[in-house]
């Protein structure tokens, strides 16, 4: 059961989706499993913008970053045409980074809604959340390896307090990508 208190996340990064007829069930609210697809969508984006492709490193690096759980909780439903403010995070960087695997935290917010005044920064109805275990692992022989080093790099440098490689004890300041309008993110 919720109890309406929504954890606490550094985000990392953030992407627009619009909400498409397609997105929609009969009752004309998005299908439950369509917010996999768009936290799926987001992760995959926020890996791209900071140039970590999904095909260069299982090429490349031979590994493949694959969903090992996930849960969703769906707190509102999300309409036609409304616009979404779709989340990456880290709740406990302590507890979600491990050597071969990340624990993401994922929201989907409702930016914007038709007919109705745009929500400030900050106040945005939090309609689905969600945590998503991704492992690394070696394409070949489809076991564990650890994750690549310049992901690992990237992780750390948007969480303060975190070292920005394993060698080095530097703060990094926090970095959060966001866009809304067209579907692309920025760094900020």
């Amino acid at each position: 059961m919720h109890t309406g208190k929504i954890p606490a996340v550094i985000t990392l990064h953030t992407i627009g989706v619009r909400v498409y007829y397609e997105d929609t069930d009969a009752g004309g609210i998005v299908y439950y499993a369509n917010y996999l697809r768009f936290f799926e969508r987001a992760r995959t984006d926020w890996l791209r913008a900071a140039g970590v492709s999904h095909q260069e490193m299982a090429q490349a690096e031979g590994v493949n970053l694959v969903v090992r759980d996930c849960a969703v909780q769906y707190l509102r439903p999300a309409l036609l045409d409304d616009l979404l403010a779709i989340e990456v995070g880290v709740a406990d960087p302590g507890v979600d980074i491990g050597r071969a695997s990340l624990r993401l935290t994922q929201r989907a917010l409702l930016a914007e809604r038709p007919g109705r005044p745009r929500p400030t920064p900050g106040t945005e109805t939090v309609l689905a959340t969600g945590i998503v275990r991704v492992a690394c692992l070696e394409r070949r022989s489809g076991r564990p390896v650890a994750l690549p080093q310049r992901v690992m790099r990237l992780i750390n440098a948007a969480i303060p307090g975190r070292p920005s490689d394993h060698s080095s004890a530097s703060i990094q300041p926090q970095a959060r990508a966001s866009s809304l309008q067209d579907g692309t993110a920025q760094q900020q």
